[in-house]
């Protein structure tokens, strides 16, 4: 009989190793990695050649109705639901510690229990009396929502097997025990044994499951990647600690849109929703200073503008620093390199700061010419017109291309009041709402323009 082989796997990012080693080469972490045992020893021959049932087959045409969906009051999670919870559905939700991910489940509790679901909430990291102190904190303490406060996932599974609820929320995935692996909570094994178990009574008796997951230090949720895969959507909610600001962000969702964003208000009764994301993250802006330039993005099906904010400055080092915050630093780097080499503005000896203001994190292409509009207007000290808006994507070759969506985003900035955009030329901008429309061709156009160089 051959001797199973044996397989490590680093509890931070999961790498798999044949053998163990102190520190993980893929994340750097001591000390992470464990030994992973089998489930079980797998199917033998037997059960392989046995007679399984037959497989319901159906046409490529054929119709189904669209899944049932039911509404809560936080209009911001239906939006990014898809509009709605889904019967049977799994839902992965992940965020950093202390920004506010127990707060919205229970909110989200409580909606949906006035809706009329039969709701249970399970806190493995809280004892009852503590989740109770918030509910009493939120004004929720009459919401006709189930509490239980437990780790083992056999009696869990057992007691919403009973119960047969609408929505169970898990807090945390971590937290949860299984008798059946022999590993520790928390483990790679142990997690992922626990968001099988709950997905498939999801799908099995009907019923929602919202499971929260940690995060590592790169904010990606902890465990296995193969979490993600088994459930039907997962969640990010972002904020950075200083900013009143909560961004919850859809990365996966098999009934609706992904990356689309719901924008939340840490308050001190809890969450409140942001219908007007762009009014908020506009209203500290005060007076345009240089360094300060307004992008007309898109988050999921929604335009959002925000500010991004620039300071240039002498380096006293020999290695100048490139710090970002809500914004890619290798994209930075890409911009800076663009500028020097397409436009003849060097950077070296400077030190380059980015920010997004208000929390919010950007990934799309098109902030690349607000971004580098930001970098100018800090460098040369001149500040764009406070009315302007600025979008679009800058090629390797200082071309700027046009982006997705122009229509919509011009739309958001006239409601907003800003009267110029400045963007690629091409593109499907419509009437422009009305608002006076810089077109351009490339980068260097765009420096002599506004900045009297080229």
């Amino acid at each position: 009989m051959a001797k199973p082989s044996l397989t490590f796997v680093c509890q931070s990012c999961a790498a798999r190793y044949s053998k163990w080693s102190g520190r993980c080469d893929e994340c750097g972490e001591w000390n992470s990695i464990e030994e992973e045992k089998p489930l079980s020893s797998g199917p033998g021959k037997k059960s392989l050649a046995a007679r399984g049932r037959t497989v319901t087959l159906s046409d490529l045409s054929s119709k189904e109705a669209p899944p049932p969906r039911t509404a809560s009051a936080l209009g911001e999670l239906d939006r990014v639901l898809g509009g709605g919870l889904v019967p049977a559905s799994a839902v992965l939700v992940g965020g950093d510690p202390g920004i506010g991910k127990s707060t919205l489940l229970l909110q989200a509790a409580s909606a949906f229990a006035r809706a009329g679901l039969k709701v249970i909430y399970i806190s493995g990291e809280e004892a009852s009396a503590q989740v109770r102190l918030r509910a009493a904190r939120l004004g929720l303490e009459q919401s006709p929502v189930k509490l239980a406060a437990d780790t083992n996932l056999r009696d869990i599974l057992t007691t919403l097997d009973a119960e047969r609820p609408d929505l169970a929320i898990v807090d945390s995935i971590q937290t949860m025990w299984s008798d059946t692996v022999d590993s520790a909570p928390g483990s790679v094994s142990q997690v992922r044994a626990a968001a099988h178990e709950l997905t498939r009574l999801a799908k099995e008796r009907g019923s929602a499951v919202i499971m929260v997951g940690h995060v590592t230090k790169d904010g990606q949720i902890a465990g296995p990647r193969v979490v993600e895969h088994m459930v039907d959507t997962v969640l990010y909610f972002e904020g950075e600690r200083g900013h009143q600001f909560r961004i919850l962000r859809s990365v996966k969702n098999r009934f609706g849109p992904a990356d689309e964003i719901g924008v939340f208000e840490m308050t001190g009764s809890g969450l409140s929703e942001v219908t007007n994301p762009s009014a908020l993250f506009l209203s500290e802006r005060g007076t345009p200073a240089p360094g300060s330039v307004v992008f007309s993005g898109i988050e999921g099906t929604r335009p959002v503008l925000v500010e991004f904010q620039a300071l240039v400055a002498p380096s006293p080092h020999s290695q100048p620093r490139r710090s970002v915050v809500g914004w890619d630093g290798s994209r930075l780097a890409m911009i800076l390199a663009v500028l020097e080499s397409r436009c003849g503005i060097p950077f070296a000896g400077l030190d380059v700061y980015l920010n997004v203001a208000g929390g919010m994190k950007i990934s799309e292409p098109a902030a690349d010419l607000a971004v580098a509009a930001a970098l100018l207007s800090a460098r040369e000290d001149v500040a764009l017109p406070p009315e302007t808006v600025v979008f679009g994507e800058i090629s390797l070759s200082g071309a700027l291309r046009p982006v997705g969506q122009t229509e919509n985003r011009l739309k958001e900035a006239r409601k907003l009041g800003f009267s110029t955009a400045i963007l690629a030329k091409g593109g499907k901008t419509g009437s422009g709402d009305g608002m006076s429309l810089s077109k351009l061709e490339d980068l260097t156009a765009f420096v002599g323009e506004h900045f009297g160089a080229g």
